[in-house]
C-alpha cells in the first residue's frame, strides 16, 4: 500500500497492531547458538524478497501478481519466527526500495505477514499437518492457505482505506476489483509455495513446521536430528544435507533476484490495477505534513528506489538491486537473531 490509501489514524493503529504482533513473536522464539533456525530465517527471507520482485501476469486481465511469502516462511520456521522474517524483509523493501509507503508500513505488514504467517500457516497448514506430512497435504495445505490468506489481506486493504475516508474507493467497488484479482495471485502463490515447500520435505523434511503447539511457533523443529539425514521421527530421511538445501535455497534465491527478476511483468499489480480500475487512475495522492514527511524519509533511505540505479533504466540495475537486497535482507535478519539472542541472554531464556 502506498502512504496515500491510509488516513494517520489508521496507518498508527495498524503500526502498533504489528508492533505488538511483532513483540509477541520476538518473546516466543527460541534463538539459542546451536539453532538451526538462525541461518534457515536467513537464507528464506532472502529468497522471499527474491520472489517478490517477479511479477506474474495474470492472463486476461492487464493485472499483474507477485508473492507474499508469509505462509511460505511460516511452514517452514513456524508463525513467530515467519513473521520476524517477513517484518525485515518488508522493512528493507521499504527503506532501500521505496517499495510502499513508509507511513503504510504496519497496514503492509499486517495485510501481507500476519494473514500468512498466522492465520495460513498457523491454522490451515497446522491443522492438515496434523494426520502426516505428504505431498498430497503440503499441495492442499498451500494451496489453500494461501488463497484464503490473500483474500484476507486484499479484504484488509479495502477495509483500511475505507476507514480511512478514501472516497474515490467505495467499499463495495473496491472490494468487488480486489477479492476477484486476488484469488487468482492466491492460486498462484499457492502452487508456487507448494513446490518449494515439496523440495524441502524431499532435501530435508524435518525442517517443516509441524504446529505441535502454537505458543513454541518457530522454537522447534519437532526433535529433527539434523546430522544423520533423518527426520526427527524417522519416517523419512532426506535426499540432501541441512547444508546443501540451504545452498539450494540460496542459488535459487540468487538466480530469481539476478536474473529471473528481469522477466517480470510490467502490468501494474493487483492493488495498482484494482484502484486504476475504481479510478481511472494508478495513483492516489494525498496532501499534508505527515505524508509529506514519510516521503522525504523514504527519499533520503532509498539508495535503490524502485530496484534500479537513479535516473536510469538499465536492466543492471534490476539485477543489482535484487541481489543487493537480499544480501541487505539475510544480514538484518541475522542482526536479529543475534539481538534476540542477547536479549534472551540477559533475561535468563534460550
Amino acid at each position: 500500500m502506498a502512504d496515500a490509501l491510509v488516513a494517520p489514524a489508521v496507518a498508527g493503529t495498524m503500526y502498533v497492531a504489528s508492533a505488538v504482533t511483532a513483540g509477541y513473536s520476538v518473546k516466543q522464539v527460541g534463538f539459542s547458538e546451536n539453532s538451526q533456525k538462525v541461518p534457515l530465517m536467513g537464507v528464506m527471507g532472502a529468497f522471499v524478497f527474491a520472489a517478490q520482485m517477479i511479477n506474474f501476469t495474470i492472463p486476461g486481465t492487464g493485472a499483474s501478481g507477485h508473492l507474499t511469502g508469509g505462509m511460505l516462511l511460516s511452514a517452514l520456521l513456524g508463525p513467530c519466527a515467519g513473521f520476524i522474517t517477513m517484518v525485515g524483509v518488508l522493512l528493507i523493501q521499504c527503506l532501500l526500495f521505496a517499495d510502499g509507503g513508509l507511513m503504510a508500513l504496519g497496514c503492509n505488514i499486517w495485510n501481507m505477514a500476519f494473514y500468512g504467517c498466522f492465520f495460513g500457516a498457523g491454522v490451515i497448514w497446522r491443522f492438515l499437518m496434523r494426520g502426516g506430512v505428504s505431498k498430497k497435504r503440503i499441495t492442499a495445505a498451500s494451496i489453500l492457505g494461501a488463497v484464503l490468506t490473500l483474500q484476507l489481506g486484499a479484504f484488509s486493504v479495502v477495509l483500511e482505506t475505507s476507514l480511512s475516508g478514501v472516497t474515490k474507493l467505495p467499499f463495495l467497488v473496491f472490494a468487488g476489483a480486489m477479492q476477484p484479482i486476488h484469488l487468482a495471485i492466491g492460486l498462484v502463490e499457492g502452487v508456487v509455495t507448494a513446490m518449494v515447500l515439496c523440495f524441502v520435505y524431499e532435501a530435508r523434511p524435518e525442517l517443516l513446521w509441524t504446529g505441535k503447539n502454537i505458543a513454541q511457533a518457530g522454537n522447534e523443529f519437532a526433535g529433527e536430528k539434523l546430522a544423520d539425514g533423518k527426520s526427527g521421527t524417522g519416517k523419512k530421511q532426506g535426499r540432501l544435507s541441512y547444508k546443501k538445501t540451504l545452498g539450494v535455497l540460496g542459488i535459487f534465491a540468487v538466480v530469481i533476484a539476478g536474473v529471473l527478476s528481469l522477466l517480470a511483468s510490467a502490468f501494474p499489480d493487483g492493488l495498482e490495477w484494482s484502484v486504476a480500475r475504481v479510478t481511472g487512475a494508478s495513483e492516489l495522492s494525498a496532501e499534508g505534513g505527515i505524508y509529506r514527511l514519510a516521503a522525504n524519509i523514504q527519499k533520503m533511505t532509498a539508495l535503490l528506489p524502485d530496484y534500479a540505479f537513479q535516473n536510469s533504466d538499465s536492466a543492471a540495475g534490476t539485477s543489482f538491486s535484487g541481489i543487493v537486497g537480499g544480501v541487505v535482507v539475510l544480514t538484518v535478519l541475522l542482526g536479529i537473531c543475534r539481538l534476540c539472542k542477547m536479549l534472551g541472554a540477559k533475561s535468563g531464556k534460550p
